[in-house]
């Protein structure tokens, strides 16, 4: 089992979805999707009398932001930041109580933030991406602040620090760079259990 941990507002997450399901697919592991609540900034203007620090931030949030947008375009993904990051609290409490498959709401949520640039703290934003499966209903908006809460907390609890954070055989990874080494585990694994 892969334990995965996301926020939809998280590119690096985003741009982890079609690689982590190929590597779930490849391996015929079940995946966990766990929300993440992540803090996601915008790069910082250029100020007319930029600190040392001020331009280091404002020059490593441009850069990981073109890296971001070239990774995406190896994957056939035109990525656009949305002009102004928005919160995802409610999507992700939403999350957290899905029963059923989440994946038509994973994806439904992730194309709503990256390619329609929705806000997914609105009720009626979510209560649309609902309508795409997960057996989830009207009840789960109300409950989602306190759902996430919970969320996080056992998260923390165990040491995830980012999204996309993988879980695999009690080891913890932050990146969708690791999936090779989480897939090098998962078979020593699979062998170890077969």
């Amino acid at each position: 089992m892969l334990t995965v941990y996301i926020d939809f507002k998280s590119p690096g997450a985003y741009l982890a979805m079609k690689p982590t399901l190929a590597l779930a697919a490849r391996l015929g592991l079940e995946v966990v999707w766990r929300p993440y609540r992540t803090v996601e900034r915008n790069v910082p203007k250029l100020g007319k009398e930029e600190t040392v620090g001020e331009s280091h931030r404002r020059v490593r949030a441009a850069s990981q932001r073109a890296l971001m947008i070239k990774y995406a375009g190896l994957q056939g993904i035109d990525l656009k930041y949305p002009a102004r990051l928005g919160e995802t609290d409610l999507a992700l409490g939403v999350l957290a109580q899905i029963e059923g498959d989440p994946l038509p709401f994973i994806r439904a949520a992730f194309a709503a933030y990256w390619v329609a640039h929705a806000d997914l703290n609105d009720p009626d934003t979510v209560r649309s991406l609902m309508a795409h499966g997960g057996g989830i209903d009207e009840r789960a908006l109300a409950s989602a602040s306190a759902a996430l809460e919970q969320a996080t907390a056992e998260a923390d609890e165990i040491g995830i620090v980012g999204s996309p954070g993988y879980v695999i055989a009690d080891q913890i990874f932050v990146g969708r760079e690791h999936l090779p080494w989480i897939e090098e585990i998962a078979r020593e694994t699979h062998t170890t259990d077969g």
